[in-house]
């Protein structure tokens, strides 16, 4: 590692030699907008060197004193060219100019960043506006359900939003809103994701390759920004779909200075149903309510201090919540009257805050210093009560009830700069400090009883385990240099630490990613990347709810490592396709799991129901993409393996992944027919999941005092030693937009498993009566499968003005 650091330290001196050398800097915006432009592209004409925007539209490149032609390019924008003749430092902001002409998008592609022109691999960008015309369940737009169409990520199952990447679990992905830890991202029991794609400005997602900027998690890093806000006008946006209904509104607070943008959504089956449901519990004597809801709501305000400081304030706030509060009355002949209640809750949410500073120290030194505060919290109630009332007046009572409590809260600070000494180098360094507060889990417990209007026994206690606080810190330097013209590497080292409870851990990760091009732009590209996790996820594997606990790495319950290869070929084929091929191998350390027959709701130290063993996942991915003219999509592959292997399960032997699947397929596809109309359709195929069964059944003697019984024992001989049936399924949509005097609408017609697959939720051993010839019956245990989902049509109304 040292011979690396010394020759970083040469080529910087070799590339900072030379003949005196000039920086254009600046910031690329929309001209309709003033959104910062992320990625944009940045090319010398003469000298053949270019450089890319930051997260925050920044550029930078220094250049030899000459006459200059910048193309500065975006996809989905017109290209500028400007010509500069450049004999001092000079700050050049520009705003490009959307287009949806035909014609000028092909230009755009032709001067746009180009696949085999990036270091990184394993990254993959889903423009917000394709996710839009996508097909979508229940007509709810979703970015993670959009996610799991790509080479290499997989959904746990019908309808979950959850994320499998390569091999790892949805704990293992670190999803950033506006830089800040989501720790749950999902709606109504997994089937949606908090995400609103109306409030999102760009989505990107790394599987492998990670550059040293990230940490914290094994298996993957989900980037979602927030739109910043238009500068120049009020606009909005909203929709009403079979379930929610949305509504997102931004402008400028000074115009070109400050701009705020604020979006909502919730669900309303809740209100739709209640005079359904409240007739229904009349009817059978019973009143009060039930229900399930959640809502979102993302809000940013920006401004722009001066050329060389901006301000960013950005919040998240989103809730699930069932509720059921129920009392059933009984009159009895002397008058009295006694009653039974019910009342549950279950709810979840998340709270993200971020305040963000950028400042440009001078043209080829830029920093940002964010602020963040986080939670997740989940909370379940449930409490019965009987009582009973002379004139309306209570003489017995006798109440129960359990209210449980878990979580996670952070305060975060951290410090990224951004360095171009020249083109050919791209360096980021700086640092980042947490302060997590885990909430392991507390219940507390109430109980209350009167006789005869006498208060005659009371209890309300906490029972439970401590809040438990940690010191997460790590600190990075990466730079992604151009050896030549051929050769680009981009290497940097990761080091992190956690402190917890007097006991600490510190891990260094070296990140390495070389692309090599040949002939005709053929790219060979590799990458290498050490991960270590410190906050763990406990979870039940079962379908996707919301009770699983996040907790921290222990003195008992060691950090999870992991380390992973890749190797792949990427090209642009004809300006319009992009084609990459790619193998990767992953172990995994330390993973943890529920012991068997272990529980999440009790009072024992979760320490003492936990496990860890260790995992490995291999595979290749195949995906070409086409991201311009009026048919856009992609096809993606993927032939994978992922094993598990925990000393107390399986005999200690490796076994296969729960989501282990062999062979996973993707078809997207959105056609323009015509400008008023878009056509989408997406199509899955993928190996059913692994789950256990008994490979033969026994009968065994049970002797009892009064007489013998004989019992069915099942024997098992390995974990996850069966398939369920394959899973595929087709979704389409369809879009009416016409363009009114002052707003656009969108009217979109669509389905879920439009060819009404029985696809297999879960299966079970059931024993069914069999009529036999004679008139006699028989039992005959059967594997019955159930199905969640047939065919779903949806509709929504979007208006945009």
């Amino acid at each position: 590692m040292k011979n690396y650091f010394i020759l970083l330290l040469v080529a910087l001196a070799i590339n900072a030699s030379g003949q005196k050398k000039f920086t254009i800097s600046g910031y690329i915006t929309d001209a309709e907008s003033g959104e910062n432009l992320i990625s944009a592209n940045v090319f010398d004409g003469n000298s053949k060197l270019g450089t890319v925007s930051n997260l925050y539209g920044f550029y930078s490149i220094s250049l030899p004193k000459d006459s200059v032609y910048l193309s500065f390019s975006y996809i989905g924008y017109e290209s500028q060219i400007r010509g500069i003749f450049l004999d001092r430092d000079i700050t050049l902001n520009v705003p490009l100019s959307s287009s949806f002409e035909l014609d000028a998008i092909e230009i755009i592609a032709e001067d746009s960043r180009k696949i085999e022109d990036e270091t990184q691999m394993s990254a993959i960008e889903v423009p917000v506006q394709q996710i839009k015309k996508m097909p979508a369940f229940l007509g709810e737009v979703d970015v993670l359900k959009t996610l799991q169409l790509l080479p290499g990520v997989q959904s746990g199952g019908e309808g979950q939003t959850g994320l499998y990447v390569r091999g790892g679990s949805p704990d293992q992905n670190l999803i950033l809103l506006d830089g800040v830890p989501v720790y749950n991202a999902n709606h109504l029991f997994g089937f949606f994701s908090v995400f609103n794609a109306d409030a999102i400005k760009d989505v990107k997602l790394t599987k492998g390759g990670f550059p040293a900027r990230y940490g914290g998690r094994l298996s993957s890093v989900l980037e979602i920004n927030m739109k910043e806000g238009n500068k120049q006008s009020f606009h909005g946006s909203g929709s009403v779909g079979i379930i929610s209904s949305k509504l997102a509104l931004e402008g400028p607070i000074i115009k070109d200075k400050a701009s705020f943008m604020v979006s909502g959504r919730r669900t309303y089956i809740d209100l739709l149903a209640r005079p359904l449901i409240s007739l229904a519990l009349r009817e059978n004597g019973t009143r009060g309510k039930l229900g399930y809801y959640f809502y979102d709501l993302n809000a940013k305000v920006n401004y722009t201090i001066s050329d060389k400081d901006r301000i960013y304030l950005s919040a998240y706030l989103g809730d699930d919540r069932f509720y059921v509060d129920l009392t059933e009355d009984f009159d009895e002949s002397d008058g009295e009257i006694y009653s039974d209640q019910i009342r549950s809750n279950l709810g979840w949410g998340n709270l993200t805050t971020a305040l963000r500073w950028n400042h440009l120290w001078n043209q080829k030194l830029f920093s940002n210093v964010t602020a963040t505060y986080s939670k997740y919290l989940f909370n379940t109630l449930a409490a019965v009560a009987s009582e009973s009332r002379i004139d309306d007046v209570i003489s017995d009572r006798f109440e129960y009830a359990a209210d449980y409590n878990s979580g996670i809260k952070d305060l975060a600070l951290r410090v990224d700069f951004d360095y171009l000494p020249n083109p050919n180098h791209f360096i980021k360094f700086g640092g980042n400090a947490i302060r997590h507060s885990f909430d392991p889990g507390l219940f507390n417990l109430t109980a209350e009883s009167i006789d005869d209007g006498v208060k005659t026994f009371e209890v309300d206690t906490v029972l439970g385990q401590r809040t438990i606080d940690a010191i997460e810190y790590n600190a990075f330097i990466e730079d992604d240099f151009k050896i030549t013209p051929k050769l680009k590497i981009n290497a940097g080292l990761h080091f992190s630490g956690f402190d917890v409870n007097d006991v600490h851990f510190t891990s260094l990760q070296p990140r390495l990613s070389i692309r090599q091009l040949f002939k005709n732009d053929l790219a060979l590209k590799a990458s290498f990347a050490t991960m270590r996790q410190y906050v763990q996820f406990l979870t039940n594997e079962n379908i996707g709810l919301p009770w699983d606990q996040w907790l921290p790495t222990t003195e008992r319950v060691i950090p999870q490592d992991a380390w992973q290869a890749a190797l792949g070929f990427a090209k642009t084929i004809d300006n319009k396709y992009e084609l990459s091929v790619e193998a990767y191998y992953k172990e995994m350390q330390n993973l943890i799991a529920y012991k068997e027959g272990a529980s999440l709701f009790t009072l024992e130290n979760w320490e003492d129901q936990v496990s860890q063993g260790e995992g490995e996942s291999y595979g290749a991915e195949f995906f070409v993409q086409k991201k311009k003219g009026r048919l856009t999509g992609w096809l993606g592959y993927t032939l994978s393996w992922s094993n598990r292997r925990f000393d107390d399960r399986n005999i200690g032997e490796w076994y296969p992944y729960k989501f282990d699947r062999r062979h996973d397929v993707s078809i997207v596809a959105v056609y323009e027919l015509y400008k008023d109309c878009n056509v989408s359709a997406t199509w899955v195929y993928g190996t059913g999941n692994a789950i256990t069964f008994a490979e033969s059944r026994i009968p065994v003697l049970d002797l009892g005092i009064f007489g013998y019984d004989v019992d069915p024992v099942d024997i098992y001989k390995s974990r996850n030693n069966k398939r369920m049936g394959a899973y595929h399924r087709l979704d389409v949509n369809i879009d009416f937009i016409k363009q009114k005097k002052k707003y656009k609408r969108i009217w979109s017609i669509g389905a879920y498993n439009a060819y009404s697959r029985k696809n297999p939720f879960f299966l079970n051993l059931e024993t069914d009566r069999v009529l036999q010839d004679d008139g006699s019956s028989r039992s005959e245990t059967v594997l019955r499968q159930y199905s969640l989902f047939p065919i779903i049509p949806s509709i929504s109304y979007r208006f945009e003005f």
